[in-house]
């Protein structure tokens, strides 16, 4: 693969930024729409185009009034993502032009690496090997004032998109062109989906419109309306209803989707340019007067999600049910990186990501987003030693638990690829991670008042299974189970690693083992205890050690006793854990009866309650501000491929092997199943 060698192009940036300094925060600039064009002409037939573009913080690119792409995906300025993209059908003989509209948001929050004065484009457009146009000073800009707003939902995560119609674009000038402090990418990032769907049912409501698109989805509204000039609509958007049939836009997860929107006269259009998580819209006439509806259509985005994808055909209804749910939370969930939520946050949490990017590797045989977290994690240990929980964006938030969580996303991501040159390539970070969190030891090796981190265990703190530890910010003093079990973990983990890679090390993993079911484990009942000053026995404190293989020989009875007696006494996130460990165990009956239990703390109460992505917690009463879209809730998707299925990978010849533990009496299961390049099929 060619390693990109740069721009021919000149970094070109609005006027109203080139007083401002990196690292310099200027909230006027905030919500800024840059709107840059350029005309040229092609005079030769050619065979083939192709566009290099990036932009900070988000460009939508345009060429001939088409729309061609958008991004890029968020990243640090010292390894900064691009675009590339197939051109040729797009470029005509005789005068182009390409218009781009870019975004400067300015907000530190978890989708970008904003606030900090960075902003511009950058681009180059290449027919049969030779660049013929480029940025630079000759294009032309305005800063498009339409949007009127400065309110902002989430958790800073985005502003509303007020629009006044009757503004128009104007007092177009030349860029200014700088120089930047980029690093770029050796390769370009791949691009969104985006498509247009339409409503799913549309009805009359009191002074305006209902629109149902049957399902939640990410994307933004594309409106178009006959109306007068200064009539004034509310555009309302939500993921589900209240009780008497309109949308509920002040959502549960913290976002408010009600925007304004003044029309001139005429047909005005707007297509939103943030996206939004939501399956219902509501179009309102604030004084009751009448507007005509002429197009209402939602621009859907995610990352590229192959027809062909994973899929399922069971006897089993409820089994059916949960695996499509889960699979399109992780297709909505997945964007320019695994978020957390597309509604709140929009950022890449680690632990959300060893779910969602381990589901998303199954279902469509494609690991380079997985391979972009690990990287965007990565690159964090140069802002925050023992890594970032959330990467790549300007807020800072410190995870003990994602931290020592990376090693097993770098293995598994191993596992599935065999790309040996990449392990090698992240066994530096994650030798790091294990080497930040030493600092904690005690004299004897486990890990105690781990203050510079937020250590979780699971959440809502409502579903740790009344895990016995104060986990206060910062941590009071003691030793508690979870942080160690995962800290043994990642040693262990790290030690596979560099085994695999021939390289010697020391087996500290065996000693620290010891520790820890010295510290921890009771042999009389026989379980994991939240504390060495605890009796309880929390599923937390119990499914992790297991899922490492840390328990002693004996233990297994006992400990699969406990764990089934808990059921899914956890939140979703940890769900991952206990389905594995118990799977290891090899209680695979009742990892089977819980993917498909309808009890209160299951996914098919999700369906019961309504959902067609997974909620952020079991129900939506069980979490105060709980998102309708939340892709940590994928467990079942590589739980059932990998331990019910038995689908693994050898080693040595790189084969794919099938080992089932599925039931056997009165079922059926069809698989299909897309593994970088290759199709494999399983049939119960």
């Amino acid at each position: 693969m060619t390693v990109f060698s740069g721009f021919n192009g000149k970094w070109a940036c609005a006027h109203e930024f080139t007083s401002q300094q990196p690292e310099k925060e200027n909230t006027a600039l905030n919500n800024l729409h840059m709107l840059i064009r350029k005309q040229w002409s092609v005079t030769n037939r050619f065979s083939k185009a192709v566009i290099r573009i990036t932009a900070d913080d988000y460009y939508k690119l345009h060429i001939n009034g088409q729309f061609v792409g958008q991004g890029p995906a968020p990243g640090y300025h010292f390894a900064y993502y691009y675009n590339e993209y197939d051109i040729t059908s797009f470029i005509k003989i005789g005068k182009n032009e390409i218009f781009a509209d870019v975004y400067y948001q300015g907000l530190i929050n978890r989708v970008w690496n904003s606030g900090d004065g960075r902003q511009g484009i950058i681009a180059d457009i290449i027919i049969d090997g030779d660049c013929i146009c480029s940025t630079d000073e000759t294009w032309d800009y305005t800063i498009d004032k339409s949007y009127t707003s400065n309110r902002i939902t989430g958790y800073d995560t985005q502003f509303l998109e007020d629009r006044d119609s009757r503004i128009k674009p104007s007092g177009w000038r030349a860029v200014c062109v700088i120089n930047h402090d980029c690093t770029f990418c050796p390769q370009p990032a791949k691009s969104l989906e985006v498509y247009s769907i339409s409503p799913a049912q549309v009805k009359r409501i009191d002074n305006g419109w209902f629109y149902d698109f049957g399902k939640e989805i990410t994307g933004g509204l594309s409106i178009s309306v006959i109306g007068k000039s200064g009539q004034r609509l509310g555009i309302r958007c939500g993921e589900e209803c209240t009780p008497d049939g309109r949308v509920r836009y002040e959502m549960r997860c913290n976002c408010n989707y009600e925007e304004r929107w003044i029309l001139d006269e005429g047909e005005s259009s707007i297509n939103q340019y943030d996206y939004k998580a939501f399956r219902y819209a509501e179009i309102l006439s604030e004084d009751g007067s009448d507007f005509e509806v002429t197009k209402m259509e939602c621009f859907v985005r995610h990352y590229p999600f192959p027809s062909s994808a994973c899929n399922i055909q069971t006897s089993d209804e409820v089994l059916q049910q949960v695996f499509d749910l889960c699979k399109e939370t992780v297709k909505y969930g997945s964007q320019e990186v695994f978020v957390d939520c597309p509604t709140r946050e929009k950022g890449q949490y680690a632990g959300d990501a060893l779910i969602t990017g381990s589901s998303h590797m199954w279902l469509t045989g494609d690991p380079s987003l997985l391979r972009k977290a690990i990287d965007n994690m990565a690159q964090s240990l140069c802002l925050a030693d023992g890594m970032l929980a959330v990467a790549p964006c300007s807020f800072y938030q410190e995870i003990a638990d994602y931290s020592l969580q990376f090693p097993l996303i770098v293995w598994r991501y191993y596992c599935y690829t065999l790309d040996t040159s990449f392990l090698r390539d992240m066994l530096a970070p994650c030798e790091s991670i294990i080497e930040f969190f030493a600092r904690y030891r005690r004299f004897d090796g486990m890990l105690e008042k781990v203050d510079g981190k937020w250590n979780l265990v699971d959440w809502p703190d409502n579903l740790r299974d009344g895990y016995d530890f104060p986990l206060t910010e910062p941590i009071g003093g003691g030793c508690h189970n979870v942080i160690n079990a995962f800290y043994v973990g990642a040693v262990k983990t790290v030690e596979q690693i560099k085994e695999t890679l021939k390289l010697p090390h020391e087996h500290e993993s065996d000693t620290l083992t010891a520790v820890f079911n010295k510290c921890f484990y009771k042999t009389n009942p026989g379980f994991y205890t939240d504390s060495e000053s605890s009796d309880h026995a929390s599923l937390h404190s119990n499914c992790i050690p297991v899922f490492y293989g840390l328990h002693p020989p004996g233990s297994e009875e006992s400990l699969g006793r406990l764990l089934r007696e808990k059921g899914m006494s956890c939140g979703v996130y940890m769900a991952f854990f206990y389905l594995k460990a118990l799977s290891s165990l090899g209680f695979y009956d009742a990892v089977y009866s819980l993917i498909t239990s309808d009890s209160e703390h299951s996914w098919y109460n999700m369906i019961r309650e309504g959902a067609t992505t997974c909620f952020e917690a079991w129900g939506k009463a069980q979490k105060w501000n709980t998102s309708l879209c939340h892709p940590w809730a994928g467990a079942p998707i590589p739980v059932l491929i990998e331990d019910l299925i038995g689908l693994s990978r050898d080693a040595k010849t790189g084969k794919w092997l099938f080992d089932s533990h599925l039931p056997t009496d009165g079922f059926s299961l069809k698989l299909d199943i897309p593994i970088m390049g290759k199709s494999l099929h399983f049939c119960s």
